[in-house]
């Protein structure tokens, strides 16, 4: 059993398919095809059902994946452990985060990561909590910036920063010159959400019972869709507030905070327990809480 096997394994499971494994390994289809059914010799079992169409994991496979991928994870502490004579602030940092952080989070997060540590760019992606869970486990990211609840074995998390929710109505709406907003006030209005996969939409339910499930819903695919869905007057919605002010402001709708205690999220930095680059973790989280924006309560840190 080598480390190359062990790796090729998890490329398949991750690709579903030999051949874009092997791309992914950068070996011809025919070694990696060798050395699976080697491993599986050794191991006297199947780690995977083949057929023309598809390529799964046996459940002694998925078991077997998930350990090859915590025994590349610790392989590679070695690298790190051998350069800790060296800047371990060193190489891009593979960060994920969620539809709803992302795009308001980055433009101040880019810069305040490079100004800590200008050797470590940033790779950023975003994407649904699910699928970023599944990135982050598999390897393809080091990091990822969630909404709690989140909690899922082998990952460890840092609370990074609160922020609450704001209610948005167009600028003719009848509460559109309130100053407080509370949630009863809209339970009979058409509530604009995310579409399915997205947790804002779950959050909103979860935090604003008031919000009638049954009233007439209908579903945006991002948050400035939704503020343009408001603005075109086909129902109200709720933000968080880091996409409600500054340059993301629009004159046809109104955004209204809420009365105490208005309805909030907890965003956490996520990253897997037996990973790597741990002062790299730190760097970043230090560095959200560094930002201090005006809609950002930052939470007490967990990491030594």
């Amino acid at each position: 059993m080598t480390l190359s096997e062990l790796r090729y394994i998890v490329a398949v499971a991750r690709e579903r398919h030999f051949r874009r494994a092997a791309e992914r390994c950068f070996v011809s289809q025919p070694a990696l095809s060798a050395a699976v059914a080697k491993l599986e010799d050794e191991l006297g079992i199947k780690l995977f059902e083949r057929s023309k169409t598809e390529v799964s994991l046996t459940p002694i496979g998925v078991r077997v994946v998930e350990q090859a991928q915590r025994v590349l994870d610790e392989a590679e502490r070695i690298h790190e452990i051998a350069g800790s004579g060296r800047d371990p602030l060193v190489g891009p940092l593979k960060l994920g985060a969620i539809f709803t952080v992302g795009p308001y989070l980055f433009p101040s997060l880019i810069p305040a990561v490079k100004a800590a540590a200008p050797n470590m760019p940033l790779q950023v992606e975003e994407n649904l909590t699910s699928n970023l869970t599944t990135l982050l486990r598999e390897g393809n990211l080091d990091a990822i910036l969630v909404a709690e609840p989140f909690d899922v074995p082998g990952i460890a998390t840092e609370p990074l920063y609160d922020e609450d929710f704001v209610g948005v109505l167009a600028a003719e709406h009848p509460l559109a010159h309130e100053t407080r907003l509370r949630p009863e006030q809209l339970a009979s209005e058409r509530i604009l959400r995310l579409g399915e996969g997205h947790c804002f939409a779950s959050q909103v339910s979860m935090l604003c019972p008031e919000l009638d499930p049954n009233s007439e819903v209908q579903h945006g695919n991002s948050l400035e869709t939704l503020r343009n869905m408001v603005a075109s007057g086909l129902g109200v919605t709720l933000l968080p507030a880091s996409a409600a002010c500054g340059g993301y402001a629009n004159p046809m709708v109104r955004c209204i905070p809420f009365e105490a205690p208005a309805p909030s999220r907890r965003i956490v930095l996520a990253w897997r327990k037996r990973g790597v680059r741990e002062k790299a973790i730190a760097t970043l989280a230090q560095a959200v809480r560094s930002i201090a924006a005006p809609w950002m309560r930052v939470a007490e840190s967990k990491i030594p």
